[in-house]
């Protein structure tokens, strides 16, 4: 089988991944692996991940009032890798943003990646954020803003954000990332621009 030839949005990702200023933004909807590919690229190209959630939710998923100071001291910061999410923010990490990783699986891919997460997490008994834990199937399924829920609404949500993004930013390195592959080729790529 041949090799696949890395695109040209590929490589310009890896490039912007590489810089001495990279600031990383990884957009998608919940399950899509936001968190997981963070804290891959953090180790790959040694980039400080901060979590937002760990920003966002205090003790008994409270938001904390310092949300979004704190968000504009992470994104003042010369290198970093974090997700874009909350509305609120999303404006300020899009200005400071160099690249962009959207994560854009299937709606069946990240929908059993919530629903099997939640479970697992709630019968661990999982510490998330500040001391909260899962509160619970029933709370995830039925709750406005329970996870599952949440992830059924907003499933399509991303399109029209990038779109959004990339008017005001098209100087901004926007890379899709539909399949697993296309993840382990990101991280492969950036390895390989190591050495």
């Amino acid at each position: 089988m041949p090799k696949r030839v890395p695109s040209p949005e590929l490589m310009a990702a890896v490039d912007a991944l590489r810089g001495p200023d990279a600031r990383v933004a990884i957009a998608g909807v919940s399950g899509s692996g936001k968190s997981t590919l963070a804290r891959r690229l953090s180790a790959a190209v040694d980039l400080p991940d901060t979590e937002l959630d760990a920003l966002h939710w205090g003790a008994d998923w409270t938001p904390r009032p310092s949300f979004a100071d704190d968000v504009c001291a992470l994104v003042a910061r010369e290198r970093w890798v974090t997700e874009w999410q909350y509305r609120a923010v999303r404006p300020l990490i899009l200005e400071r943003a160099t690249v962009m990783v959207w994560l854009d699986p299937p709606f069946r891919t990240t929908f059993r990646r919530v629903v099997s997460r939640t479970l697992w997490r709630r019968l661990r008994r999982e510490e998330l954020w500040n001391g909260n834990q899962e509160p619970g199937i029933r709370h995830a399924i039925l709750h406005r803003e329970g996870i599952i829920r949440w992830a059924v609404s907003t499933r399509n949500k991303y399109r029209h954000l990038i779109e959004s993004a990339v008017r005001t930013r098209p100087d901004l390195v926007v890379l899709r990332i539909r399949r697993t592959r296309e993840v382990r080729a990101l991280l492969a790529a950036v390895s390989t621009t190591q050495d």
